[in-house]
């Protein structure tokens, strides 16, 4: 489908959505992506900085990009390699987490004049949220590909999973405010037998109709959808086989604009001021 056909396929919403019919605002990667304007965010990525700014602006939660270190630590970190973003190198598979804990995060000269930030743990993110009045929404993104270990990229998935089961076991966090997403189907059998009370999602980000498919068939309760190719009609195909839909991605008004009329149950978005206005909550 071409991006011109999307935009059609999505109208306008002329007015906010009554509050029953709204989709979450789940915060992507915390507060998105860096960007220089629309909103300036010098926050990395799935950062404390990023998480908590969300929060503080009212997001209902947060979707994070969990990975594992070679102590089998869970970490936060969006990127494939650490020197795409921080003064290590290499990749956190590869590395044990009290050395990802002291590596800085390098945006940019501009940028890292307003942060000051350091890869986490998944564990030091949880206790610091379970101590709020209520428990935001989490999305734990399963960043699973070691791309330093071509060979076998996906050889610590099970581990990763057991990890995150062995984990979420210290929290009472309720399963319908948390979402474990993968990309790889192959991930799924391990992820429901670590985690076989928690909500499984299966990232879509091409060939809809085939992917689709794909969940129903691994029975997930959910699909993430790139905003590229999420329209309505595939919002109500993916509803009325009894799956959740979750959009992520949308910083420009009208983008999200779109993402919404296309009727998700939430989105994980980049610009959470705008999509909270847009729904008539700020």
């Amino acid at each position: 489908m071409s991006w011109a056909l999307v935009l059609v396929a999505c109208g306008s919403g002329a007015k906010p959505l009554p509050a029953g019919q709204q989709p979450l605002v789940i915060g992507h990667a915390g507060s998105g992506f860096l960007t220089p304007f629309n909103p300036f965010n010098p926050l990395p990525p799935s950062s404390l900085g990023g998480i908590e700014q969300a929060l503080a602006r009212g997001a209902d939660g947060v979707e994070v990009d969990v990975q594992l270190s070679q102590d089998s630590v869970l970490m936060l970190y969006h990127d494939q390699k650490l020197e795409s973003m921080t003064d290590g190198t290499g990749c956190i598979y590869e590395q044990p987490a009290a050395a990802v804990q002291k590596l800085e995060y390098k945006a940019g000269w501009f940028y890292d004049l307003w942060q000051d930030e350091h890869p986490i743990t998944l564990q030091q993110l949880l206790d610091k949220l379970s101590k709020r009045p209520t428990l935001p929404y989490l999305h734990f993104d399963l960043h699973e590909t070691n791309v330093c270990n071509p060979d076998q990229p996906l050889a610590r998935a099970p581990a990763l999973a057991r990890a995150l089961g062995r984990l979420l076991k210290n929290y009472s966090w309720p399963p319908d405010r948390l979402l474990v997403l993968t990309i790889n189907p192959s991930s799924l059998a391990a992820l429901r037998q670590a985690l076989p009370t928690t909500p499984l999602g299966l990232e879509i980000t091409d060939d809809f109709a085939g992917q689709l498919e794909v969940a129903k068939a691994e029975k997930v309760q959910a699909i993430v959808v790139k905003k590229d190719i999420i329209t309505p009609e595939n919002t109500a195909q993916a509803h009325a086989a009894g799956l959740q839909v979750v959009t992520f991605g949308g910083r420009a008004q009208g983008t999200v604009q779109r993402l919404i009329d296309c009727q998700p149950d939430a989105i994980e978005v980049d610009n959470v001021p705008t999509m909270l206005r847009l729904l008539g909550r700020k």
